[in-house]
């Protein structure tokens, strides 16, 4: 018998071999069984349902901005601790007038001399104002919580003496959802070198942080 030429004889050889290989593929690729369509479709569902890129969900803020301090307090209550001020105050000036706003009002009448400054500062967020508010009454030991003023407020008064002139300084700090108001108030007798007493300060402080704080909740929301 005449042989096949070369390549003849190689295809003959070759075609059952991939009829078997076409015929095992299409054994083994057949129709999906119940479990792996489901699979399948849990799969496709799960990456339809992965999210394209990172949240951007805003944090909610009651307050977005701070108030007006030198209108924050009436003017009576001005007079009252101050003696001798004009109750327009001075504001002082800040790098972010948005965020913190502070007054001040001070006043020598004879020889008693007081201060009293007011401060807003608005955070990024409610737990933010919690941390700062904590950080703060740490560094001021030795004082007590004011009940009722905002979600939570502190209040501390301090004698220092400085040539053989006595101060004493009263700190309210109180937190209000996002925003931190503080107040300073001091006095001094230079007639006498000595200081108001501590009732007179913490009184005096804790007044004006009321006040203050009603003008925060009472004024616009974010």
């Amino acid at each position: 018998m005449r042989s096949l030429p070369l390549p003849l004889a190689l295809t003959a050889r070759l075609s059952p071999v991939a009829v078997l290989a076409c015929a095992g593929w299409a054994l083994t690729s057949g129709p999906l069984t119940a479990t792996q369509d489901t699979a399948a479709k849990d799969t496709q569902n799960t990456r339809s349902e992965k999210p394209s890129g990172p949240s951007t969900t805003a944090v909610s803020k009651t307050y977005g901005a701070a108030p007006a301090p030198c209108t924050s307090v009436a003017a009576k209550t001005i007079t009252a601790l101050v003696p001798g001020v004009k109750p327009a105050g001075k504001e002082i000036p800040s790098t972010d007038a948005g965020l913190r706003r502070t007054c001040s009002w001070n006043a020598l009448k004879g020889y008693d001399y007081r201060w009293l400054d007011i401060s807003f500062e608005i955070m990024d967020s409610d737990d933010a104002a919690q941390s700062s508010y904590t950080e703060r009454i740490k560094e001021k030991s030795g004082g007590g919580a004011v009940p009722g003023l905002g979600n939570a407020a502190y209040s501390v008064v301090n004698l220092t003496t400085q040539d053989k002139q006595q101060t004493r300084e009263g700190v309210v700090v109180a937190q209000v959802s996002n925003a931190l108001v503080v107040v300073n108030y001091n006095g001094s007798d230079f007639e006498s070198k000595k200081a108001p007493s501590t009732d007179e300060i913490n009184k005096g402080a804790i007044r004006a942080a009321k006040e203050a704080v009603a003008a925060l909740q009472n004024g616009p929301k974010s």
